[in-house]
């Protein structure tokens, strides 16, 4: 079994696909932001993000918070000073980590929070 798609859930999918394919650098697989949502290739997965619209209030809670998703970045230090010179919010800075990694958190327009992730070289 392997991981093939994960969803995120988005107050405004215009905004959204913007973020994901203009800022984080995504690959735009399905561009249907006129039905509330794009697929963007994230490695050997599929990052779907999709709206919540008008009348899902209760899917709502869905949107602005942390995603637990992980993007893989050569150097997280130079990533996040260039992200953060473009306006987009840290919620956690660049921070080496127990098991030698480095990570950094941010948020997307909707306010959901994903991290940038630099793993250690291999000895």
């Amino acid at each position: 079994m392997k991981l093939t798609a994960v969803r995120l859930f988005v107050d405004d999918i215009t905004a959204a696909r913007s973020f994901y394919a203009d800022v984080l650098g995504l690959p735009l697989k399905a561009d249907r932001v006129e039905h509330g949502f794009c697929v963007f290739t994230a490695g050997s997965a599929e990052l779907i993000v999709q709206e919540i619209v008008a009348g899902e209030e209760d899917e709502m809670e869905l949107v602005g918070r942390f995603t637990g998703l992980s993007f893989g970045v050569e150097d997280v230090v130079a990533l996040h000073a260039k992200l953060a010179g473009q306006g987009i919010e840290f919620t956690a800075e660049p921070e080496a980590q127990p098991w030698g990694g480095v990570v950094a958190t941010l948020c997307d327009p909707s306010g959901n929070e994903l991290q940038i992730v630099q793993y250690p070289v291999p000895a």
